[in-house]
């Protein structure tokens, strides 16, 4: 797919739900840039059990039903082995590394997912030799809440994506700094931990940028997504620059939608489908079929439909390029 620039492809740094052939498809909520656009309504449901006073915890509670559960429960067990093989008692290791006991207990028997650092601390205290650090991978996979490591296959399956956002910045566009800002404006407000915790889920997807082969992304804003300074103006001048730098890739579509063209298929608002390498595909729309992710053929056409009326309407990539150049000046 062209783009909108002439750079070749660089790598770029960086949630309910209904079930659809087996898989988990995050869903929507009126008010919050959901499934595959960014985050959920519904964080509540995951970040059971964390209150303000979790913020200076060493990890994250496990969502119940996750399938990473018997392996975070493994990864508790090899360093209650470890400290015990050392003499210590839970009190002692907590007090050693800055926690409670009570934090200590859990983690060792399965019911908190520990932070990488907590690993690494634990492992040259409890002179482990590696075994505890060895375990990184299962925690740093295990640490994202189970709709995003589901959504996250499904954007690594696809061959194209067609996304159109109207409210923010479409999540796999979005700095730390933008992503950092969306959260923490959410009502009820999170806590610090469970911000971190999303943009980092949120940073993690942005691994289809360097997917080989190279997916066709396509992405539409609405013009005012580009103007609204979340987070402040520094933040929005870096998150425009990120938006040239990807826009310039070769297997990206960038388009703006300007605030005064008289005519607009996206009134229904964000609008999103996924296609895969074997033809199938799933799409979304907020506006279209009360709201739930589709997938049959019939369905999927009004959904392409209207998101080609929407890219027909903006502006083109290379105009898109300019536009946000200009936005960027006037920072």
């Amino acid at each position: 797919m062209a783009g909108g620039g002439g750079g070749g492809h660089r790598s770029i740094v960086h949630e309910g739900g209904s079930r659809w052939n087996g898989l988990y498809c995050p869903g929507f909520v009126p008010c919050c840039p959901g499934w595959f656009g960014g985050c959920t309504g519904t964080t509540a449901r995951w970040r059971w059990g964390m209150t303000n006073s979790d913020v200076d915890e060493a990890g994250w509670g496990i969502e119940p039903g996750d399938e990473m559960a018997p392996m975070i429960e493994v990864v508790g067990s090899v360093i209650k082995f470890h400290r015990e093989a050392r003499g210590m008692r839970a009190a002692e290791f907590g007090d050693a590394m800055g926690y409670g006991e009570d934090l200590i207990r859990k983690v060792e028997r399965g019911a908190r997912i520990p932070k990488v650092d907590f690993l690494y601390r634990a492992d040259e205290l409890l002179e482990a030799g590696g075994a505890i650090k060895a375990l990184r991978r299962h925690v740093e996979q295990a640490r994202y809440p189970k709709k995003v490591r589901e959504l996250a296959q499904l954007e690594e399956r696809a061959v194209e994506m067609q996304l159109y956002s109207n409210h923010h910045i479409h999540g796999l566009l979005q700095t730390p700094g933008y992503a950092t800002a969306m959260f923490e404006n959410r009502q009820p407000a999170l806590s610090v931990d469970v911000v971190e915790q999303e943009v980092a889920a949120r940073m993690a997807r942005k691994s289809v940028f360097e997917q080989e082969p190279s997916p066709a992304l396509c992405f539409i804003q609405e013009q005012v997504t580009l103007e609204r300074p979340l987070g402040g103006k520094n933040v929005l001048r870096r998150q425009l620059e990120h938006l040239l730098d990807v826009g310039r890739l070769r297997n990206v579509a960038l388009q703006v939608m300007p605030t005064d063209r008289e005519e607009h298929a996206g009134m229904h608002g964000q609008l999103e489908v996924l296609k895969f390498p074997d033809g199938t595909a799933v799409g979304r729309s907020e506006g279209a079929f009360n709201g739930r992710p589709v997938s049959n053929p019939r369905d999927l056409r009004i959904l392409e439909l209207r998101y080609g009326m929407i890219r027909a309407q903006a502006l083109t990539p290379r105009e898109s390029l300019a536009f946000i150049e200009q936005a960027l000046g006037k920072l």
